[in-house]
């Protein structure tokens, strides 16, 4: 955020500066670094930046270490195991390969989900016949996985706990820099060429105006700016918005995942290398997945869609229904959180690919559309198109060429154009439209993509986010009247509530019976299982409301019944909702959640996103 346009800023001048240290960034500082030393450990590049110096490659990471952030994945790992080809997998902490897997059809035990009737027919049919299915404790396990689905002897990995040591082995070798609690502003640009990136201010108000020890952020010139600051990143945005994207391509599909660390109980009978994927409950259209790690942790979560035709998006909550569905509560009963998170997915893929490069930038990872939407798979995506981009900037750099677009196309694009990165994001890219009209029509949609790679596809117009928002009175139709609705909402409005608990036990949903170990509240989940803290000095608020007006006429109020660590709430007074900055965990799911387009541009909300310093330390990654 830029405070003062005509304020003077310190500049360093650096070769290549990188944005967001995450599997992209990994990968392509990993194949860079290890071709800026010849075998005896002299450089081979010489810096233009600072003439004498090797070449100067440094990246800034927004949170405040590169491990922050629970996230467990799995993974086919093609492109990270060819990166380490020699690769022990003892040495990454939580890391194991996959031994089991299964896709379950959960079924409603409770009966509040909400099921077209189409579902509840094929429910009807599974409990008749389950005699004769892989049937238990209201779950079916399919009993073949689709074969676009498997990750056989594929990696589970904790993200946290794989970025440190991917950041290890980089800053051990002396080559590159990583600085994390950087967050970057924006990118400098003149013209059409990216000339580097700006750091935040600091010491500002909460509008970022200078303020009690302001100090402006510094200048970073770079001869190449690469960026992966992942979906809801601040440089993405800012690229976007200027450059535009290509004809035809759109980012409106996205997912919010909500995730948490476990201690598993000694009884439990999971083993290391398990992998669990679920569908069906606690409302259709929500998945979710168990990850089994060795000495009895568990990384486990939901991922709560866009295209979730409903008013009340409370990830926590029907996090909590997910574990206490009995198939999982069997596993899951007497187990200990050790850490929570929530992220962002780009969930648009190949649809969603903006201009890879342009002259002194390339983009790389989820926020260049890496993600297969098909299989569910993006971290060795991402990291392989940093991998692409390195080899290209070694090609570059060893034929003394600047990194001009029509250069970076040649050296980067063509690569990924070239690859199974792009191959497969193509047989995927229509994988998910089917959900535009449901689960039913979704899952159909995905098996018809998966069966035929990509030659038949559900082509169905993928609608904006907010399309996908009805109100309160649309969704609860013949359920709750007009005057409840209205009498619920007043209610909380006075006592400051949100209103997803309200209506959800209005519906049927049972209370989340808290045992303080595992089912603990939200705002307790804070204390238990992280911290979120925001670095002293000033900051300007990352959550920007840009029209009241569009604020107080909202009913839905989706950015505070969505918000991960409870940072919006709402506002006694009415119109703008308060938001609390030492409260975000920076999950950026309020961008897309929000229930009204900027006047002007349908392609964005009202809230706008920039970018935030501290974010969520977890207890344990």
């Amino acid at each position: 955020m830029d405070s003062s346009k005509d304020v003077e800023r310190q500049t360093m001048d650096v070769d290549i500066v990188g944005v967001g240290f995450g599997p992209a960034m990994g990968g392509f500082l990993t194949t860079l670094a290890r071709a800026m030393a010849d075998p005896n450990s002299r450089p081979v590049f010489a810096s233009r930046a600072m003439p004498g110096m090797p070449l100067q490659v440094i990246c800034y990471e927004r949170a405040d270490d590169i491990g922050f952030g629970v996230s467990g994945v799995v993974t086919q790992g093609r492109a990270i195991r060819k990166s380490f080809p020699n690769l022990d997998i003892a040495q990454i902490p939580r890391a194991c390969e996959v031994k089991h897997e299964k896709v379950l059809y959960l079924l409603d035990p409770v009966g509040a989900s909400r099921r077209s009737l189409i579902l509840r027919m094929a429910d009807k049919l599974i409990r008749t016949f389950k005699w004769m299915l892989s049937y238990r404790d209201h779950a079916f396990e399919l009993p073949c996985i689709p074969p676009f689905l498997r990750k056989d002897g594929g990696l589970i990995l904790s993200i946290g706990q794989f970025n440190q040591w991917v950041g290890s082995e980089l800053m051990s070798s002396g080559t590159v820099q990583i600085w994390p609690g950087m967050p970057v502003s924006q990118a400098i640009i003149e013209g059409d060429r990216v000339l580097g990136i700006r750091l935040v201010d600091q010491g500002t108000d909460k509008a970022g105006r200078p303020d009690t020890g302001y100090m402006p952020g510094i200048d970073i010139r770079a001869r190449l700016t690469v960026v992966g600051d992942g979906p809801v990143g601040t440089v993405s945005q800012q690229l976007d918005k200027i450059f535009g994207l290509p004809e035809g391509q759109y980012q409106r599909e996205w997912a919010v995942g909500m995730k948490f660390v476990v201690e598993l109980s000694e009884n439990c009978p999971l083993q290391a290398g398990t992998v669990l994927h679920t569908f069906g409950y606690p409302e259709p259209e929500i998945f979710g997945f168990l990850y089994v790690y060795p000495d009895r942790l568990a990384s486990l979560g939901i991922f709560v869609p866009a295209s979730f035709e409903n008013p009340v998006r409370t990830a926590y909550r029907y996090l909590q229904h997910w574990m206490m569905h009995p198939y999982l509560w069997r596993y899951l009963q007497g187990s200990t959180l050790r850490s929570w998170g929530a992220k962002s997915l780009g969930e648009s893929g190949r649809r969603g690919q903006p201009y890879l490069v342009g002259n002194g930038y390339a983009r790389i990872g989820e926020n260049s559309g890496s993600t297969n939407v098909l299989t569910g798979s993006g971290v060795d995506e991402a990291w392989m198109t940093g991998v692409q981009l390195a080899e290209g900037v070694i090609e570059l750099l060893k034929a003394n060429q600047p990194f001009t677009r029509e250069n970076l196309e040649k050296a980067y694009v063509k690569r990924r154009r070239a690859s199974w990165v792009e191959s497969e994001a193509r047989i995927a890219e229509k994988a998910r439209d089917g959900f535009q009209h449901g689960f039913v029509a979704g899952l159909i949609g995905m098996g018809l993509t998966g069966i035929t790679r990509g030659m038949l596809n559900l082509g169905f117009k993928i609608k904006r986010p907010y399309e996908h928002i009805p109100s309160f009175e649309e969704y609860y139709e013949n359920k709750i009247s007009k005057d409840e609705i209205e009498k619920i909402r007043k209610e909380c409005t006075v006592a400051g509530l949100s209103l997803h608990d309200a209506f959800m036990d209005r519906v049927g949903w049972p209370r989340i019976p808290y045992d303080g170990k595992l089912l603990i509240s939200h705002q307790d989940v804070l204390l238990v299982g992280g911290k979120v803290q925001a670095p002293p000095g000033g900051y300007a608020d990352h959550v920007l409301f840009l029209d009241p007006a569009l604020c107080e006429h909202c009913d839905t109020k989706v950015c505070i019944e969505l918000c991960s660590g409870q940072a919006i709430t709402t506002n006694p007074e009415g119109g703008v909702p308060l938001f609390d900055r030492e409260k975000c965990v920076y999950c950026g799911a309020c961008m897309w959640n929000c229930a009204k387009p900027r006047g002007g541009d349908p392609e964005h909300v009202n809230i706008e996103f920039r970018t935030g310093s501290g974010g969520l330390h977890s207890a344990e990654n």
